[in-house]
């Protein structure tokens, strides 16, 4: 399938185009300029590629969990996108797509959702597919849901801004730590190809960000 992907989930936005075997890939540190950059990269891709919107298949984005501004900006321009070409659009797991970038088969995935806490998933990979073994969840660190058997390879921001307390739990578990990962529009543009169109949305506006959390700051009180 001829898949557009993009995310903008972190601070920054990267854009995939996947086709005919090949990808054309964009990715920036965008800090705060992901709505100034994300449509110029987009049409820059499709530019190379040879390729219009209309020459897709479909669209997909990286709704969540992550920034709530980001999952906001990915999801409006797939909505709008999906809007005025009539492309099915789907929205992938940024945790997911952590997981994708690795060529092992059991991935537990925490990154850093502030306040203390982090955004947690773990996969199994089998026959090709990722298979949900912890649902995405929000927690404590320290309350982060123990993993089955051992050999596990820990990714994303969490094991670095919390090594101590999740180490703590996973000692026994983890075979490989990788901090540094974070989700890329590569990788979703993958997850996507290889779903069924039936999955994908055909009315944009049931394409929608997975926040999880469902607050942005602590209160006084909370602090």
């Amino acid at each position: 399938m001829k898949i557009l992907a993009f995310d903008t989930s972190t601070e920054y936005c990267s854009t995939a185009l996947c086709h005919d075997g090949g990808i054309v890939r964009r990715e920036i540190c965008a800090e705060r300029r992901h709505s100034e950059l994300l449509l110029p990269m987009i049409q820059d891709a499709l530019a190379e590629a040879g390729l219009q919107l209309s020459d897709l298949d479909g669209l997909a984005f990286g709704a969540g969990p992550g920034s709530f501004t980001g999952l906001r900006i990915a999801c409006g321009v797939a909505q709008g996108l999906a809007l005025a070409s009539g492309l099915p659009v789907i929205g992938i797991s940024t945790l997911e797509a952590i997981a994708q970038q690795n060529t092992h088969d059991k991935i537990v995935v925490a990154i850093d959702a502030r306040m203390s806490e982090i955004y947690h998933a773990a996969y199994i990979r089998q026959n090709g597919f990722w298979k949900v073994v912890s649902e995405p969840a929000l927690f404590q660190p320290r309350h982060a849901p123990a993993l089955p058997g051992a050999g596990w390879m820990a990714c994303g921001s969490g094991f670095n801004v919390y090594a101590e307390q999740l180490q703590a739990i996973y000692r026994d578990s983890l075979m490989e730590i990788r901090g540094d990962q974070y989700p890329h529009a590569q990788e979703i543009a993958q997850l996507a190809a290889v779903r069924s169109l039936d999955e994908f949305c055909t009315d944009p506006a049931q394409a929608v960000p997975v926040y999880i959390r469902n607050k942005v700051a602590l209160k006084e009180s909370e602090r």
